[in-house]
C-alpha cells in the first residue's frame, strides 16, 4: 500500500508553548489510523495542521505525493476538496438549517440547484441513519448525538478520500458512542476512505483502528497495530492504557 499522507518533522508552537515537537507520521491509503494521547498532547493541532487549518512552523506534509505546506489558495482548495473533517464539538453553524450545514462545503465545490442540494443532503442523512424530516430544522433543535451525526453527514458530503475525526465520541453516552463508531466504519468502507481519528477512548480505538499511534508532549512515542498495542511493553503506552497515575506520563494534580 502507498502512503496517502506523510508527515516529516512537523513542528508548531503557540507563543512559548511548543505543541508539536517534530512529528513523523505515515498513513497508508485505505487505512484507519487512530492517534491516542492525553488532553493537551497535540492531537488536534496535528490533524488541523495536516489538513491546513493551522500552518506549521517547520516540517513537511504530503497528501497523495503533493507537498502541501506552502500551496497557493487554489491548490489548497483542491486538496481540501479531497478531505472531510468531523470536529470535536460538531461545529455546526447555529444560524444555518441542517440542509445548509450538510451542504456548506459541497455548495462551494459544485453548482447545486435547489432540488440537487436537497437530494444530496437527504442521501447523506440516510447514510448516517437520520430522517429527511430534520433537514429544515436547526442544530439547537437536535440532540447531541443527532448533531454529531449531522456533522458526520457534512464530513462525507463530498465523498472525500480522507476523513479526519476529532474526538468523535466525546460527550456521548456509550450507546451513541458505539453508533458513531459503527458509522465511522460504515462510511470508511462505503467510500473507501483513509481515516485518521483523534481519541482518548480506548473502546473506540479498539473498534475502528487498524493502526495506532501514541502522542505525548508533541512527539509520537509509539506506533503499531492493535494487536501489537496490547502486547507492547512501552512504558508510556502501558500507563496510558491502564489509566495509571504513576509512570513516565506526568500527571497534574
Amino acid at each position: 500500500m502507498s502512503a496517502k499522507i506523510k508527515v516529516v518533522d512537523l513542528k508548531k508552537r503557540f507563543g512559548r508553548h511548543e505543541v508539536l515537537r517534530g512529528i513523523d507520521l505515515e498513513v497508508e491509503t485505505g487505512s484507519s489510523v487512530v492517534i491516542l494521547g492525553c488532553s493537551g498532547s497535540g492531537k488536534s493541532v496535528l490533524i488541523k495542521t495536516i489538513i491546513g487549518l493551522i500552518s506549521p512552523d517547520s516540517g513537511k506534509v504530503w497528501i497523495d505525493g503533493m507537498e502541501t505546506t506552502n500551496l497557493s489558495t487554489k491548490k489548497r482548495f483542491a486538496i481540501m476538496a479531497k478531505c472531510g473533517f468531523l470536529f470535536q464539538a460538531s461545529a455546526l453553524f447555529d444560524s444555518l438549517s441542517i440542509i445548509d450545514n450538510i451542504t456548506f462545503f459541497a455548495e462551494k465545490l459544485y453548482k447545486l440547484g435547489t432540488s440537487e442540494k436537497r437530494d444530496l443532503a437527504e442521501q447523506k442523512l440516510r447514510a448516517v441513519g437520520l430522517p429527511a424530516r430534520i433537514l429544515d430544522l436547526y442544530p439547537s433543535e437536535l440532540s447531541g448525538g443527532m448533531q454529531k451525526r449531522v456533522s458526520l453527514a457534512r464530513a462525507i458530503c463530498t465523498n472525500p478520500e480522507i476523513i479526519f475525526f476529532d474526538e468523535p465520541t466525546t460527550g456521548l453516552d456509550p450507546i451513541m458512542a458505539n453508533i458513531i463508531n459503527e458509522l465511522i466504519i460504515k462510511v470508511r468502507q462505503e467510500l473507501g476512505a483513509t481515516t485518521i481519528t483523534i481519541t482518548h477512548d480506548l473502546s473506540s480505538a479498539d473498534q475502528i483502528a487498524n493502526a495506532v499511534h501514541l502522542i505525548y508532549e508533541g512527539k509520537i512515542l509509539w506506533h503499531g497495530t492493535k494487536d501489537e498495542m496490547k502486547r507492547s511493553d512501552n512504558p508510556y503506552l502501558r500507563q496510558f492504557l491502564a489509566g495509571s497515575t504513576t509512570g513516565p506520563i506526568a500527571v497534574d494534580i
